[in-house]
């Protein structure tokens, strides 16, 4: 928006083609998200409490965590509200790519809405069934990696739709440009060709996988908020070298026309979540919600499909899937155990991770913090890939 705007003024004063460069842009939409959610906080926090909108705290997960029922939660609104209104801004809302991940995470944030919702109405732990969110999570998963299937690999939505017919017309044969095939990092010249329904399927597994991840995390003040601000500030530089002909050339990384415009995206998730900490820091003022943490992990998983760096993602946000791989197991183990001794047995003394040192007796804070470090670690190792292959 305010890119048109200084585009037009820019014809009668040069200062404003200033605002042409991304760098710029990405900075300004990282303050202007950091300011709304400033401001914004401390109104949304108590509009949350007037509404008695606090958090239902499950009876089964630590016991150290029953003193925060009651917490407004919800609070993920704020980041959306950060996240939207800087892109909308900042970010040039011709690019294809901006408008994709916009959606998704709009959508992934509905879906959080309603679950929270139903949890504070209804004072359900559980919120919406599991079915009912899988369901829509599929929906939106599935739709934006049919899209993303064809315009990763072309330069412009003409070009995707050349490629749509393309496919139709081979019978379903057509192979995908090389930018679309799996970049292995740390390797020159490693890479898998996916093809139409490889790409499809492992884009919904990204997307969905991420959201999901992102969500088992938000189990601790300020736990989520942190690595989702890193990881996406990351993403920013992969997508800043994706975007830029010289500089992916130059660093071995697929050329993808117009996924530079989403450091500005990223720019506005490290400003929103930055703001959001400031009152989800232990001892929370506020709790995210599912509305936070499914968009989030919606638009992380997004953003690293169109820049090409599904794997890289995997690394960065490790402590997501740590989290994710602990719940798995702990019900795996469970059931199978429960069917062969009769008798349920546990891997972890808690899961999700994060709970199992919790009653293991370290401290909230510090368990945060330490997850807080690993994921600095994984981030810069992850972004060594740009160089090291």
């Amino acid at each position: 928006m305010l890119l048109e705007l200084a585009q037009w003024l820019s014809k009668d004063y040069r200062f404003f083609t200033v605002f042409n460069y991304i760098t710029l842009r990405a900075v300004l939409a990282t303050l202007t998200a950091l300011l709304i959610g400033l401001l914004a906080g401390p109104w949304l926090i108590r509009k949350l409490a007037q509404l008695k909108i606090g958090q239902a705290v499950r009876t089964d997960g630590p016991q150290t965590h029953l003193t925060k029922s009651g917490t407004p939660t919800m609070g993920g609104a704020l980041i959306l509200i950060g996240i939207g209104a800087a892109t909308v801004l900042w970010a040039d809302l011709a690019n294809r790519f901006v408008w994709a991940v916009l959606i998704v995470t709009l959508g992934f944030g509905a879906i959080g809405w309603i679950d929270d919702y139903r949890k504070v109405v209804h004072k359900n732990p559980k919120g919406m069934s599991a079915r009912d969110k899988f369901f829509w999570q599929s929906l939106i998963g599935g739709i934006a990696a049919v899209y993303l299937a064809f315009a990763v690999p072309a330069a412009s939505n003409d070009e995707a739709i050349q490629l749509v017919i393309g496919w139709f017309a081979s019978g379903f044969e057509m192979s995908l440009p090389p930018r679309a095939d799996l970049i292995v990092p740390f390797f020159k010249t490693v890479s898998y060709p996916l093809g139409v329904f490889g790409f499809i399927g492992l884009t919904y597994l990204v997307i969905v996988g991420t959201s999901n991840a992102v969500n088992l995390t938000d189990g601790a003040d300020g736990l989520a908020i942190l690595p989702s601000v890193l990881v996406g500030g990351a993403l920013g530089i992969f997508a800043y070298v994706a975007g830029n002909a010289v500089f992916s050339k130059y660093l071995l990384i697929p050329y993808v026309p117009g996924a530079g415009e989403l450091v500005v995206f990223c720019g506005a998730i490290a400003g929103a979540g930055l703001a959001f900490l400031w009152f989800n820091a232990y001892p929370a003022q506020v709790f995210m919600g599912d509305v936070g943490a499914l968009a989030l992990g919606g638009a992380l998983g997004t953003v690293a499909v169109i820049v090409r760096q599904e794997i890289v993602l995997f690394i960065m946000g490790g402590v997501f899937v740590a989290e994710t791989v602990s719940v798995m197991m702990q019900v795996a183990w469970f059931k199978y155990t429960k069917k062969r001794y009769g008798v349920g047995r546990r891997i972890f003394r808690m899961a999700p991770l994060h709970h199992h040192f919790e009653v293991g007796g370290v401290k909230e804070s510090q368990v945060v913090v330490r997850f807080w470090i690993v994921t600095m670690m994984l981030v810069l190792f992850g972004l060594s890939s740009l160089k090291l292959r």
